[in-house]
């Protein structure tokens, strides 16, 4: 080997050597240890954008901006080649290392035909590592902050960020709270108005009578849980679940929880008052964090899966092995014959909530309304959620905090999708979410991020679906997070969670308190009231709210770069007012039509008109965001949504924007605000059951034929 290739080799090893350090999970010259393991040795692209690394120990860590993820791979591929060429000895540790795991990335590839990186672009090889980025970053996803690993610079930094925006963001919060409070003194005022006048307040309400209705009803099953526990505490759970299927619950289950509610954050506890149980599942997503997974299960007939069995699994995705072993190992699969097996659903939440907003109306929310109609329920989590946790970064570390919506989308969700398909043997599942999980998951099924979930999905139902912003984004303290720069808003906000002080309150006030301060803030922030909600579980309504989300994810939302400005999650505001010209150009009335234009017109040779038919319609699908991969939909709008804009989702569909797309069902519910398609006392009638339909008209055949028929479902027809 010539000098110069000596020099040329040390500087790459040198590049490589400093690259791996900023994306390690440890500095090199880390005393504690861990130096070896905790080094950098991949960038594994998940999408052209998103990535994960990989260190030599098998551990992931958090994407890096793509540049930085390719800048890393080729550094790595240029010192592997050095090495192979050189007439080093055999025995070279890093050349070994790398070539080891460079053969056990080339075979992930090579047997991912199942999985999820189809549309990954790949190099001329056809490696992962290798996945070259897009030339320009899109501008409704720019690149989140690269911090390296700990170090005395930047524990300070982290530190500084940490009490400033400690005190920024109280205030901000505290002037949110007056602004709530000062907002409620009318409100206040008539309402004591009205009681001293023996007038009730609610009777206006349109669902008053039935909420009196329900609200003797849980009264009296209060009143006989107690009486039976006290006379027969030997036999109280089969004594009291017959009194109380009198009052109205599903003769197969029996409640094993009962009396006064006491207003607490536990879906497992809610679940049981129903005669229902939850085992939680953790899930490890590709790039390390730790999400829960709720199953819903009834005690009669299911045996939970043992502690060892729901512990994180791989963080690989729909692998061959997955797939084959789910249907004789998955937990679902084991316990239920063919003919009896229940059909796979999953839910996912809205923003700042968690899962346990679809179980807060007792036999009235969707979750055990979904299971009671026959079918298996899982409520899936976002990452952070109420505990953050990763495989092995810390509370503390910014790394743990850098991400927005795309990871929710592109990392959570197929992340929730495979582990409920590992579990149940089925190869696709029903999709249901609200708001923000409707947000992520049109992102996550968009051609250009992770189109082949589509593939696992037979239906996407989305309940208040969150593309397009509503005129609630104009208010004023929303105007104040858009027009502070990037800087100054981690300055308010920081780089950890945003606003953990909620958090705090969350655990330290009674649960009543907490759910009174809850709605106030809530319903002064997003504009709704609880008009037609039952006004008794308002309080347990909003124990799921909020959780941990980072401050970029907020950012991404209210900052200036994103959806606040461009009003949209995939489409910016120069591309939608461009579609909304030609739409309305292709929309012109027929009579107002000028009389040579008509002429014209009617003189054009059939086959011209064709094709410029053929044109119109293949310039709409050419802007289109979803490719012929894109699972059935359908949506249910709320049509006085302040926060979003439903209405314009729809018509996006109904104008041919997205031609691949199959809306199988779509309604607009007019007096309903965002969070009425949850927790409204007609709820059920006007979302739940058509949404039970829904998820049976879709099903696959090889499905239905396992699965019992739900309740309510067997005059259903089903999709050819």
């Amino acid at each position: 080997m010539t000098q110069a290739a000596v020099v040329e080799k040390a500087k790459s090893a040198t590049k490589f050597a400093h690259q791996a350090e900023k994306l390690s999970l440890t500095s090199q010259n880390n005393e504690d240890g861990q130096e070896d393991g905790s080094t950098a040795v991949q960038a594994k692209f998940i999408t052209p954008i998103d990535n994960v690394i990989e260190t030599a120990d098998g551990q992931r860590l958090p994407g890096v901006p793509p540049m930085e993820a390719l800048k890393f791979n080729e550094l790595k591929d240029q010192v592997v080649e050095q090495v192979e060429s050189s007439e080093s000895s055999s025995g070279n540790r890093s050349a070994d290392q790398y070539r080891e795991h460079q053969h056990d990335i080339e075979e992930r590839a090579a047997g991912d035909e199942n999985g999820l990186t189809e549309h990954s672009s790949r190099s001329k090889k056809g490696k992962l590592d290798t996945t070259v980025p897009p030339s320009r970053t899109h501008p409704l996803f720019p690149p989140l902050p690269l911090y390296g690993p700990p170090s005395v610079l930047r524990n300070w930094q982290c530190t500084a960020f940490r009490i400033s925006s400690f005190f920024l963001s109280l205030a901000f919060l505290m002037v949110i709270v007056l602004g709530s409070a000062f907002t409620y003194i009318p409100i206040f005022a008539r309402n004591l108005f009205k009681r001293l006048t023996f007038r009730d307040p609610g009777a206006s309400r349109p669902f008053f009578k039935e909420e009196k209705k329900r609200s003797e009803a849980r009264r009296q099953a209060e009143k006989l849980w107690k009486r039976q526990k006290k006379r027969r505490k030997s036999n109280s759970e089969s004594a009291i679940g017959g009194e109380e299927r009198r009052g109205g619950s599903n003769e197969d289950y029996t409640p094993t929880e009962g009396g006064p509610d006491p207003v607490i954050c536990d879906v497992s506890y809610y679940a049981r008052r129903v005669g229902l149980d939850v085992e939680t599942y953790r899930v490890q997503t590709e790039d390390g964090f730790i999400i829960t997974l709720w199953h819903l299960y009834n005690p009669l007939e299911y045996t939970p899966a043992s502690p060892s069995a729901r512990e994180p699994a791989t963080p690989e995705l729909f692998t061959p092995e997955q797939l084959s072993n789910s249907k004789t190992n998955g937990c679902c699969a084991q316990q239920f014959k063919d003919g009896q097996r229940r059909y796979p659903v999953l839910l996912i939440h809205g923003l700042l909530q968690s899962a346990g907003a679809y179980c807060t109306n007792d036999d009235s929310s969707l979750a055990f309304y979904l299971h009671k109609s026959g079918y298996d329920v899982w409520l899936g989590n976002n990452r952070c959620g109420f505990t953050p946790e990763h495989a092995v970064l810390s509370y503390s570390d910014p790394r743990m905090w850098a991400w927005n919506i795309r990871a929710f989308g592109v990392l959570d969700l197929p992340a929730l999708v495979s582990r409920v398909l590992a579990e149940t043997g089925f190869e696709k599942l029903g999709l249901v979410c609200h708001s923000q999980g409707t947000t992520e998951t049109f992102v996550a099924l968009a051609k250009d991020q992770r189109p082949d979930l589509g593939k696992r999905i037979s239906v996407f139902c989305a309940l208040a679906p969150a593309a397009y912003a509503g005129p609630l984004i104009g208010k004023m303290y929303f105007k104040f997070m858009r027009i502070i720069s990037p800087g100054m808003f981690r300055i308010f906000f920081g780089i950890h969670a945003f606003i953990p002080f909620m958090m705090s309150m969350h655990r330290l006030l009674p649960g009543k308190i907490y759910g009174m301060l809850g709605y106030r803030v809530f319903s002064f922030l997003f504009n709704w009231t609880d008009t037609r909600w039952e006004r008794d579980l308002r309080d347990r309504m909003f124990q799921f709210a909020p959780v941990y989300v980072s401050a970029e994810s907020m950012r991404w939302w209210l900052g200036r770069e994103c959806f606040a400005k461009q009003k949209c999650i995939l489409a910016t505001r120069e591309e939608g007012r461009k579609e909304e010209d030609e739409d309305a150009n292709d929309n012109e009335d027929p009579e107002e039509e000028s009389e040579e234009t008509e002429q014209a017109r009617k003189a054009m040779k059939s086959d011209d008109l064709l094709n410029q038919t053929n044109n119109k319609a293949y310039a709409k699908g050419n802007t289109a965001w979803y490719d012929e991969r894109a699972p059935k939909m359908a949506f249910w709008v709320c049509g006085s949504d302040d926060l979003v804009d439903g209405k314009r989702l729809l018509a996006r569909f109904r104008r041919g924007r997205e031609p691949h797309v199959e809306v199988v069902h779509a309604k607009v519910i007019e007096e309903y605000e965002h969070l009425d398609v949850l927790w409204a006392i007609d709820a059920i009638e006007q979302v739940g059951c058509e949404v039970r339909e829904v998820l049976w008209r879709t099903a696959e055949e090889d499905a239905r034929k396992v699965c019992r028929v739900p309740r309510g479902c067997e005059g259903v027809w089903t999709e050819g």
